[in-house]
Parts: structure tokens; sequence; C-alpha cells
């Protein structure tokens, strides 16, 4: 069976790059760590919890057992680079959602990862279609320095919020800033109104 493979509507945009950015070949590496702690796969486990209906723990396995779609779509960094047509594949974010079934009030969402970043993002653009956890990259298993095992990928914002080593998902009924929120970024981050900080 085909899987099913997605554009996302960010590269059918006639302004598809963004303002203040320019294009590179491929994705640059930052972390917060200096070193990225080792976790076993085996002990691995993803869980979403908050406004939902039913919490959810899955291993990597069953995560990988999911039905699953290959997403291409370009990628911008608030650092001012972008890199066109990534290919990823994962599980859509709206998967996971049917299966845990947000309630009526949920508004945001709110990402843990496993070497301590954080980050958030309202619900309607954590179910968009292009939305994906993802655990390949260019049909490889993502390498470990671009999220290994599974990293949030989400095209309509700044890459910031494409979160790797995503181990939690909590859905909220309100918003609570991020690692990089704290320190003053936009709480949305849209590429194409520049919302790299707070107060743009």
């Amino acid at each position: 069976m085909n899987k099913k493979k997605i554009i996302s509507p960010i590269n059918n945009r006639k302004d598809r790059l963004p303002p203040g950015q320019h294009w590179i070949q491929y994705p640059l590496v930052y972390d917060i760590v200096e070193r990225l702690p080792h976790f076993d796969i085996e002990k691995y486990r993803f869980k979403v919890w908050g406004e939902v209906g039913q919490e959810i723990e899955l291993t990597y396995q069953e995560i990988l057992n999911l039905p699953s779609v290959e997403l291409t779509a370009d990628f911008h960094c608030v650092t001012r680079w972008s890199v066109k047509e990534i290919i990823w594949e994962g599980v859509q974010t709206k998967v996971i959602l049917d299966m845990v079934k947000p309630n009526p009030d949920a508004k945001f969402v709110y990402v843990y990862c496993l070497e301590g970043y954080t980050t958030n993002l309202p619900l309607e653009y954590f179910a968009k279609e292009d939305s994906i956890l993802a655990y390949k990259m260019f049909g490889e298993t993502i390498p470990r320095e671009h999220g290994y095992p599974l990293r949030l990928v989400v095209p309509q914002l700044y890459a910031w919020k494409s979160a790797k080593y995503v181990w939690g998902i909590e859905i909220r009924k309100d918003d609570k800033p991020g690692y990089w929120e704290e320190r003053g970024y936009h709480m949305l981050g849209e590429p194409w109104k520049e919302q790299r900080f707070w107060g743009d």
C-alpha cells in the first residue's frame, strides 16, 4: 500500500520564502545542551495527557506501527535561514488527537523533550494536516542531532516550534511559554508575519 504523501501548503505560496529569510542547503543544528542525554529506546515512552478524554502512552515501536505519511515541507528557522523541501516521514498529529479526544475547551499544546526543551503552540496549528510527529528524515531514521527518536514538525511556524527528542504532549486550556518563549521569543512564531520575538 502506497504511503500517503503530503505537500505542505507553505510550499505552494507565491511568497514561499518568508520575509527576512535566505535559502541554505541543509538545516543547521541547535541544542540547548552541549551533550544530548543517553536514553534507552526500549524504555522510551511517548505520552499525551491533560485536557483529553483518553491519555495514551506508546512505545517507539507502537508509534512506528501507526498509520504513517510522507511530508514534504520547507523549513524556516527564526535565525533567518530556510531549507527547501525537507522530506519527513511519521504520524500525523491529528491521528494522535483522534486517539486522545481533546476536550472541547482544549486550546493549546505544550511539548516536552528528552533533553529538557519545551515549547508551546495553539492546538489548531498542532492539528493541521502538515503537522506530524516524524521519525524519518530524507528516507532514513532521523539523525540523533535532528531529533531522534521523535520530532514534532510544524511547517507553518518557525522551526523552534518543531521540537526535537519529543516524549510528551500536554493538551491545555491555557497557553504556557516554553523554553525560548520564556526568553523572549514569540508565543506563536508565524514566519510570514515575522513573529520572532514578543512584540513583533
